[in-house]
């Protein structure tokens, strides 16, 4: 059952509107979730704002008194009937302010002071082989650094910095407002100085008081081994400047991988498909095959048939950790695909006809039990086949 809105506030069904008001002002900083240690200080603190915001009204209260929650349904409670979290316009705004001035978790209002660094992002292209076994990249960006007149300070040399007189060097000013929950200061940033705390008499010729200057730069930057297409790097402190000796900004690298002629990635894995002949295929073979590592013998076993994959262990991509280190290196797998010449010459033609004859002709259909050559490949995209 919902519960009777005098005994939320506490307050007897004769009370006045400012008994009313009192009893909602001392409720709502107790359990107002910004500052409140209740567990279930949200619930509440809706219940209360409910309360009030039918209390307080004159004919809402009226039809309360007479036909209970009935009366008042859709007149504010529940669904979207209040005014974001307060209950009525310009709530959350007072309560903004008041919780600016204790020190609550919000903070529109509070002191900006100088801002940090913006965050900059380049792009850098690396080749299949750089992306497995890193590289140092010279990069190029556009960014805000200090102005090398000045030094960042904003002021013409041989002139200073002065304290603010509007905010006496605080970079905040405040402002007594009168709200429902009583005299209540307000902390803004200083509009003369930003929250600088200081203000600037002569500004810097070349940076016009701002204390940097657009600069175009070069940077070297690792590539740690076994990045792949997309990756982000962190370079901390290598973003814009901030105002004022603020923290500077950090330099995202975005990598992007170029294809390689033969390989594939999947995963730690390097994939490579070749082509065997259906001699190499029937009678086996031993053959060079390329890695990122350089040319390996691979032995093609007798009687291979298409979808055969063999593992070089070792040869794949390095596994990036979070913090850039690395732990061991992935596989490559070799697919083979049985190629069927479409050209013969003579000579081959009478080999194979001579073959065909030792072979016969009759079609013996596969098990539907057994597992076909889509199948095998579904167990190698699947990781199964080894």
């Amino acid at each position: 059952m919902a519960k009777d809105y005098y005994e939320l506030l506490d307050v007897p069904r004769t009370a006045s509107k400012t008994d009313i008001k009192q009893a909602f002002r001392k409720l709502a900083r107790e359990y107002h979730p910004d500052v409140s240690k209740h567990t279930d200080a949200e619930a509440r603190f809706k219940e209360i704002n409910e309360a009030y915001e039918v209390l307080s009204d004159d004919d809402k209260r009226s039809r309360y008194d007479r036909f209970g929650h009935a009366g008042v349904q859709g007149q504010g409670q529940g669904a979207g009937g209040f005014s974001g979290f307060g209950g009525f316009a310009g709530f959350d705004e007072i309560f903004e302010e008041f919780f600016n001035n204790v020190g609550g978790s919000r903070s529109a209002g509070g002191r900006r002071g100088p801002r940090p660094g913006v965050d900059r992002k380049v792009d850098v292209t690396v080749t299949f082989e750089e992306s497995i076994f890193g590289i140092e990249k010279e990069i190029e960006l556009e960014r805000m650094d200090n102005c090398e007149v000045c030094d960042g300070n904003g002021a013409e040399p041989g002139t200073s910095t002065v304290r603010c007189p509007q905010c006496s060097g605080t970079g905040e000013v405040r402002q007594v407002q009168q709200t429902f929950l009583g005299s209540m200061v307000r902390v803004a940033t200083c509009p003369r100085c930003n929250g600088r705390g200081e203000t600037i008499q002569t500004p810097c010729h070349n940076c016009r008081g701002d204390g940097r200057i657009r600069k175009r730069t070069t940077l070297n930057v690792q590539i740690p081994p076994g990045v792949r297409e997309g990756l982000q790097i962190q370079v901390r402190g290598e973003g814009d400047s901030g105002e004022a000796g603020a923290p500077k900004g950090n330099l995202y690298v975005i990598v992007h991988v170029k294809d390689h002629e033969f390989f594939k990635r999947r995963n730690n894995d390097v994939i490579l498909d070749i082509n065997i002949n259906v001699a190499q295929a029937a009678l086996g073979d031993k053959i060079s095959v390329p890695t990122v590592d350089g040319p390996v013998d691979l032995a093609i076993t007798a009687g291979t048939q298409t979808g055969k994959v063999f593992r070089l262990r070792g040869k794949g991509i390095p596994r990036l950790r979070s913090d850039g280190s690395n732990s061991g290196r992935g596989d490559q797998l070799v697919y083979i695909q049985v190629e069927v010449p479409s050209h013969l010459t003579e000579e081959q033609r009478k080999l194979f006809e001579q073959l065909a004859k030792t072979l016969g002709s009759e079609i013996q259909p596969q098990s539907s039990n057994g597992r076909g050559f889509f199948e095998k490949v579904m167990d190698f995209f699947a990781g199964e086949q080894s």
